[in-house]
């Protein structure tokens, strides 16, 4: 399996533990409200990787991982905010968060790297 398809599978399985995670929310208005913008912010990331990978230049390319990451960015403010609210376990979200701080890092270093070879 190619380093894309490895990170691609990685944004799915993201997105997976992201909608498990909505699906247990409270159903009073905060937790709709935080579930909602955490599901969409949280499933994005697999969907416009994978678009990345279809980029048709460098510059399409870095531009698609900067929505990645921005996507990456709110869904970590997501989770913590659920964590705050006590809304789910912290020790339930700490996976989550970890998989989003680590492909964030990858991510970032990866535009680093196409804008240094523009």
């Amino acid at each position: 399996m190619a380093k894309g398809d490895d990170l691609q599978e990685r944004f799915i399985n993201s997105a997976v533990a992201i909608i498990k995670i909505c699906e247990q929310l409270p159903s009073n208005p905060a937790g709709k409200h935080v579930s909602g913008q955490m599901l969409r912010s949280g499933t994005s990331p697999a969907y416009n990787y994978g678009e990345a990978r279809g980029a048709e230049s460098r510059n399409d390319f870095s531009h698609k991982l900067g929505v990645v990451l921005k996507e990456l960015n709110e869904t970590g403010v997501a989770l913590e905010i659920a964590k705050r609210c006590e809304m789910f376990s912290a020790d339930g979200l700490a996976p989550a968060q970890k998989e989003c701080k680590e492909l964030s890092r990858i991510i970032n270093a990866s535009i680093k790297t196409v804008d240094k070879r523009k």
